[in-house]
């Protein structure tokens, strides 16, 4: 009974005073900070890149990104949806259609979209464009470095470890055509990044007669998966987005974002030479290349023309565009200009032979520029190896690629010699692409492409393109600086358009091809077939 009485005196909610803290102490410590990336200025950028394009708005949606591997839980199509919503703040490039059905969590916005379309008091606008892709791989733990030690005696124990690891997360995504659910070729982003931890410990132990005392610090660290991949996805959209308006996406690309692992040798080489020897053999790689001229070859790394020469030797060579020389620039710009070993080591780097010497070399005189040339096709279907004549009012569409970053300009010339510009024009203003990027003429993939190319008259009709090392509608004469998709006054045939550009930027400012094909008259219909119709 004494001990029943006892029990019955405890009352917890007596102790009122930590029931009073609990609002003040659940308070946050640390005030919220907006989630960003490395290429948060870049998405700025490409929104005033696309508004000054007068890129019209685009209706765009997105699956989901599944994780096969189970290891990264992050949102990454609400990513997608962030990226390019701040690419659409100025230039309205893009609206998301957000029409997202899950049987399983069905939510008001889902049922009330539901009751609207089935009583017709709703109308889904179709998008023109999607967004696809996944994480590919997670490899977890790719190094793993450990380092242990400790002392011991009769009364005092210490010890210290240290350990770090690191992880790689790749990216995949695709842009598609909705209409017809392809995913439109060349339109993709491929992209790794790694992502570390570490940790520090310290022990200590000692006795005091017949009792023990033991401390144990420790300090850890992991970089979380979900910033990593929000830098991936804002890469990616950048990358689809620049692609797929033409626009030369590179110019907003100049931070340094990347640390690829390359070869281990050529790295040593990378981090000897230091900061000059590393100017020293890229500057002279570029001008060897094209990039840079010969008078150009004392330019510093931060000159406003070494960083768009470098930006578009990134561009053309498929690295992440930064417009600094980083060891992947390092090592793309040296190819061919190293020799390797029989085991695949590298044994010589530049072109003297007295040895592998990465302070003193430079590239010679004669060193052969790459090739710049344009490659034009026509994408209509066809017979394997025939190039069928076009019958009048046949539409036809056509591909040009150039080699390298260029400036270019594309016109049709029909039977009768008359020239009409076809890029850029009052939705494709940008001239500037990326080497080895289809433009399609008509952009019969884009939700707007601007114009239908129809065969003419009865004859030989050509389109001519023509890349510039740098924009030449300022310097070409009056009668080509006229509105597109109009005849050119005053000028007849491709001879005289090539004339008026050879002019222009000299015999070495230019590159041109020419694509021809015949038109003959539409067959007169047989007697009786439109009876029959």
């Amino acid at each position: 009974m004494l001990l029943g009485s006892g029990c019955g005196q405890l009352d917890a909610r007596r102790d009122m005073a930590v029931h009073e803290q609990t609002t003040s102490l659940n308070r946050p410590v640390v005030r919220p900070v907006r989630s960003i990336s490395s290429f948060s200025d870049s998405l700025n950028c490409m929104d005033h890149m696309l508004r000054a394009a007068e890129l019209p708005t685009t209706l765009i949606s997105s699956k989901q990104f599944p994780d096969f591997s189970g290891k990264v839980p992050v949102a990454v199509k609400d990513m997608v949806v962030t990226s390019l919503s701040q690419m659409s703040h100025l230039s309205n490039a893009f609206r998301y259609v957000d029409y997202e059905v899950d049987i399983a969590r069905q939510d008001t916005v889902q049922n009330l979209t539901t009751i609207l379309l089935n009583n017709n008091q709703m109308q889904l606008q179709r998008p023109a464009l999607y967004v696809s892709g996944a994480i590919a791989f997670v490899d977890q733990n790719v190094t793993s470095q450990r380092k242990s030690a400790g002392v011991s005696s009769d009364r005092v124990d210490a010890g210290y470890s240290a350990s770090n690891s690191t992880t790689v997360v790749a990216l995949e995504v695709h842009l598609g055509d909705f209409r017809t659910r392809t995913i439109i070729p060349g339109l993709d982003s491929a992209n790794e990044v790694v992502i570390g931890g570490a940790g520090q410990g310290l022990d200590l132990a000692g006795r005091i007669g017949t009792y023990g005392v033991r401390f144990n610090v420790g300090r850890d660290y992991a970089m979380g998966t979900g910033g990593a991949l929000r830098t991936l996805v804002d890469l990616a959209m950048i990358e689809l987005v620049g692609k797929w308006a033409r626009v030369p996406y590179w110019q907003c690309l100049m931070l340094n974002q990347t640390n690829p692992n390359f070869q281990r040798q050529m790295r040593d080489w990378f981090n000897e030479s230091g900061t000059s020897g590393q100017l020293r053999l890229v500057r002279s790689s570029l001008i060897s290349r094209g990039y840079l001229s010969s008078d150009q070859g004392d330019l510093g790394a931060n000159h406003p023309a070494m960083r768009q020469a470098l930006a578009r030797f990134q561009a053309d060579t498929g690295l992440v565009v930064t417009g600094v020389i980083d060891f992947s620039t390092y090592e793309f710009a040296l190819r061919n200009f190293v020799a390797l070993g029989e085991d695949g080591a590298l044994t010589r780097i530049g072109w003297d032979k007295s040895g592998p010497s990465t302070s003193r070399v430079t590239f010679p005189a004669t060193a052969a520029v790459a090739p710049w040339f344009i490659t034009m096709q026509l994408e209509n279907p066809q017979p394997a190896g025939l190039r069928p004549a076009f019958s009048e009012g046949d539409q036809i569409f056509i591909s040009a690629t150039v080699s390298k970053a260029s400036h270019l300009y594309c016109y049709y010339v029909d039977a009768a010699g008359t020239v009409t510009r076809l890029l850029p024009n009052a939705l494709q203003t940008n001239t500037l692409v990326a080497a080895d990027q289809a433009i399609r003429i008509p952009d019969w993939m884009g939700a707007n492409p601007g114009f239908i190319l129809d065969a003419g008259k009865p004859g030989t009709e050509s389109a001519l393109c023509i890349a510039t090392n740098e924009d030449a509608m300022p310097k070409l004469p009056p009668e080509l600086q006229g509105p597109a998709l109009t005849a050119v006054k005053d000028l007849q045939g491709v001879q005289g358009l090539q004339q008026r550009f050879l002019d222009a930027m000299g015999p070495r400012g230019a590159v041109a091809q020419t694509l021809r094909w015949n038109v003959v008259g539409r067959k007169p219909a047989a007697p009786g077939e439109n009876e029959a119709k």
